[in-house]
């Protein structure tokens, strides 16, 4: 490898010295060598990032599940505070509030955490695009924070709620956003109670008369939110 090296590095410095004008061979590659770099360099400014704290969760190759916080975001990456890192080129699942569902890999590590780079198709890009200018303009536009999630009533609102003891409570969702879901059912159920509706994990947050609202363990992801979701 030494060798190859002090060959490009010697025919580089030939052509320099052997032609002081600049012209001839090292111009030649000095010229080769300028177009990659421009191309490098709109590479990675092509997409913008936005700084907003996001709450989720990864996942890695290992398959465990851990919680984390955006630093900021683009339609190509995502840098992450998070206590788990992972190795560069090592795969993740992310889920995160107002995005959904993401995937990519560790581009590269950071004291605090690491930074990812987005696997997508160019219509999931754009969709995240739009979410991070809706983010990034919230304040400005003055919505309301409890305003964050729409919400829908699904067409299938019968489901079934199991406790971790494995006891199963008949139930109906009265709707849902990409954060959690109101349900209706006979028992009171404690705050903080962990269970799964239909097969979405969630807790209990909040009681009201005759049900409970819950607060999905990982936002839904807004690809498949609609009336005909299925928890």
């Amino acid at each position: 490898m030494a060798s190859v090296l002090g060959s490009m590095a010697g025919g580089i410095a030939g052509g320099l010295v052997g032609n002081p004008a600049g012209g001839g061979t090292g111009r030649s590659v000095l010229s080769s060598l300028r177009p990659l770099a421009l191309k490098a360099a709109t590479e990675q400014r092509r997409h913008r990032r936005v700084a907003v704290a996001l709450l989720g969760r990864y996942m890695l190759s290992d398959r465990q599940e851990y919680p984390c916080q955006t630093v900021d975001m683009s339609p190509g990456g995502v840098r992450l505070t998070c206590a788990v890192g992972g190795e560069v080129g090592e795969r993740t699942v992310i889920y995160l509030e107002h995005v959904g569902r993401i995937e990519g890999t560790i581009a590269r590590l950071l004291p605090d955490g690491f930074a990812v780079a987005i696997s997508a198709t160019t219509r999931k890009r754009d969709k995240i695009a739009s979410q991070l200018t809706w983010l990034a303009n919230r304040a400005v536009l003055g919505l309301p924070e409890d305003r964050r999630h729409e919400r829908v009533v699904p067409r299938q609102a019968l489901t079934t709620l199991r406790l971790d003891g494995g006891r199963e409570i008949a139930a109906r969702i009265v709707d849902i956003s990409l954060s959690g879901a109101a349900v209706s059912c006979e028992i009171e159920l404690p705050l903080e109670t962990s269970l799964t509706v239909g097969r979405t994990p969630a807790r209990v947050v909040r009681q009201f008369k005759g049900g409970v609202a819950v607060e999905f363990r990982l936002p839904l992801s807004p690809d498949r939110f609609d009336e005909n979701l299925v928890l």
